[in-house]
């Protein structure tokens, strides 16, 4: 299966569409979201024209959301205070963060693309991320819903 990425006359057709001339190739660069499957997304000529391949691509942007918000709310390394791991769970959970971050930073320009299903994707990610783990660490924290009970 082959695949070609052809710049002009692409599937971009958008009044919101602003052409710039780099060389001898027309790169069209959304200003406002629009709705469609012919988009690329983070790499170049990437999902292309398929709708197979945008329907991966809208998966990876929603599976990239809900791991920032599991990075986010998981305590994967434990500090104690005093022992004599401090400086190598101090640095696990500084990588930790920084994968944190370049995951969120790819959502973004994920989202950049100003592809509807994208953005909808990325809001459906963290939202049910957020469902999932977020409040599954908030329980955690209070002691869970019977504690008033007790």
């Amino acid at each position: 299966m082959t695949m070609s990425c052809t710049a002009p006359g692409n599937g971009f057709q958008s009044n919101s569409t602003v052409a710039t001339m780099l060389g001898r190739r027309r790169i069209p660069i959304h200003t406002s979201f629009y709705w469609g499957h012919k988009t690329v997304i983070l790499f170049r000529c990437w999902p292309g024209d398929s709708a197979g391949m945008y329907a991966v691509a809208l998966i990876l942007v929603f599976v990239m959301a809900v791991l920032v918000e599991w990075l986010s709310f998981t305590n994967i390394v434990k500090l104690k205070p005093g022992s004599s791991n401090d400086v190598v769970g101090s640095l696990l959970r500084t990588g930790l963060y920084g994968i944190r971050t370049g995951f969120s930073y790819l959502v973004m320009l994920a989202v950049m693309s100003f592809n509807g299903g994208v953005f909808l994707a990325a809001i459906f990610g963290h939202v049910i991320g957020f469902m999932v783990f977020g409040t599954m660490a908030i329980l955690k924290k209070s002691g869970g819903l019977d504690s008033a009970k007790q």
